[in-house]
């Protein structure tokens, strides 16, 4: 890794650390992580107090690999809307948003958005 690409990564862990201080997710309202690569786009909703994933998504899956590339807007607006889907199937109304250190902005937004409007309250 390159000296550059190895200062961006150690800054978005610092900004991660920084959220994951503030958020923090219980059985009535979970946490929405969201992890974002070059290629894929990773969901999960987790019960800290638990330790355990409820609900998750992700570009790899079969069904949503299918539909084309996952680094794309149109991707994580679909995955926003699965993963939203499920969490409601396990009656899960209620999330905190977790941008895992990313920017507000882009692939992060989309998934915000979409999840908002297929129901899930942030």
């Amino acid at each position: 890794m390159s000296n550059t690409a190895q200062k961006r990564r150690n800054g978005r862990i610092i900004r991660h650390r920084r959220v994951r201080k503030k958020i923090h997710g219980t059985a009535a309202r979970p946490r929405l992580a969201v992890f974002r690569s070059n290629k894929h786009l990773t969901l999960q909703v987790i019960d800290d107090v638990a330790g355990r994933t409820i609900v998750a998504a992700s570009t790899t899956e079969a069904g949503v690999k299918s539909e084309g590339s996952g680094a794309t807007v149109d991707a994580a607006t679909r995955l926003g809307q699965l993963v939203a889907e499920r969490a409601k199937a396990a009656g899960i109304t209620q999330v905190v948003f977790d941008r895992g250190g990313f920017a507000y902005h882009g692939r992060i937004a989309a998934v915000a958005t979409a999840a908002r409007a297929a129901g899930l309250e942030f």
